[in-house]
């Protein structure tokens, strides 16, 4: 198959630090083009690829704290040329969001292909609506779905990391992880709160963006960070991070909103280190059954993570076991032979409206 791969032009493809979309894209590009499929990958010229690599932007785009509306114009940027040589595709896949989904409405030859990583809000709700029966959908959990069900869904297809690239302990240290943006949302604050009550030393890695998040750093969670008991490691990159989540007794999750996916749990569990998280969103999902691989707790339920802490229920959980269920469900293998079904599902359907429209035309001939 000839694809376009469109990436988000905010960070360059693979990331160097943050960046869970461009890590996606990243694995599926390569991937994809390993398993013999003309790829071409929309991305920042700094990005690096096997497969053709086509820039709009010689660098990725600061947000610098933009709202929806702020990033319209570097979306739609990078989101026109793929559309411009939709015939050179066989299909379109989008990472972006809902202004490159708008443009693919209007391809009338090449189908697309929109895989939804981010939240539903109100402006994306109210645009999807328009175009729901336009273009295909992928899902990155079944209950990313709840807030938009129903849009023209191809599939859920679950993201991946490269297991093999992350090491495995089975003896840790003595310390929680908090590793992620730092957003009220992500619940860092509350990380903090639970490290405190149960006298687990914490540490936490991230992004801070500019504007509301940096305030949100400046207020909540700067007060609390003593060099010891809660130490703030900055934004790792890829190597320190793998060697952080390795070496954590668990990675703290305790999010406030319905995550779409939440790749660090995977990357921890790829460790075998264990998750204590909400059970909100993909949460379920991912963790699967309370005690397996981590220990669920209920929405702002922060004192069940610290009954369960100081309970020990962690210490029953197997490591080994942890980076079984991401070889099994969440491998690089799973999720491009995911992409490659949906794909194949997609032309099939595309052809055979093809051939109706045909029959209709020789009717009304």
């Amino acid at each position: 198959m000839k694809i376009a791969e469109i990436a988000p032009p905010w960070v360059k493809v693979p990331p160097e630090r943050y960046g869970g979309i461009e890590w996606i894209v990243s694995l599926l590009t390569e991937e994809l083009v390993n398993r013999g499929h003309s790829v071409t990958l929309y991305a920042p010229s700094t990005s690096s690829t096997q497969g053709e690599l086509r820039a709009i932007f010689d660098e990725p785009i600061d947000l610098g704290g933009k709202d929806f509306y702020g990033a319209v114009h570097p979306m739609a940027a990078q989101s026109v040329a793929p559309f411009l040589d939709a015939d050179s595709y066989d299909i379109i896949h989008d990472h972006t969001g809902p202004i490159a989904a708008c443009l693919g409405a209007l391809s009338e030859k090449t189908p697309v292909l929109h895989t939804l990583h981010g939240p539903f809000n109100a402006d994306v709700r109210h645009l999807f609506s328009m175009i729901k029966d336009k273009i295909y959908f992928n899902s990155i959990s079944n209950a990313q779905r709840a807030a938009c069900p129903d849009l023209n869904y191809i599939r859920t297809i679950y993201n991946a990391v490269e297991v093999d690239s992350y090491p495995f302990r089975s003896h840790k240290e003595d310390y929680a992880l908090f590793l992620g943006r730092f957003s009220k949302d992500k619940g860092a604050h509350n990380a903090i709160y639970i490290a405190n009550k149960s006298g687990v030393p914490l540490r936490m890695a991230g992004k801070v963006d500019p504007g509301a998040d940096t305030r949100y750093f400046e207020e909540l969670i700067e007060p609390h960070l003593d060099g010891e008991h809660i130490v703030f490691e900055g934004e790792a990159d890829n190597d320190y991070k793998r060697e952080l989540l390795s070496g954590a007794r668990f990675l703290l999750f305790p999010i406030q909103w319905e995550e779409p996916f939440g790749l660090v749990m995977t990357e921890a569990l790829a460790c075998g280190t264990p998750v204590v998280a909400t059970a909100m969103g993909s949460v379920p999902e991912i963790v699967g059954e309370d005690g397996e691989v981590g220990v669920l707790a209920g929405v702002n339920k922060w004192d069940e993570m610290v009954e369960a802490i100081k309970e020990g229920r962690l210490e029953a959980v197997d490591p080994y076991r942890c980076r079984e269920v991401v070889e099994e469900r969440f491998s690089v293998e799973a999720m491009v032979d995911g992409y490659e079904q949906a794909f194949e599902k997609i032309l099939a359907d595309q052809r055979a409206r093809g051939d109706e429209l045909s029959r209709t035309e020789l009717l009304q001939n």
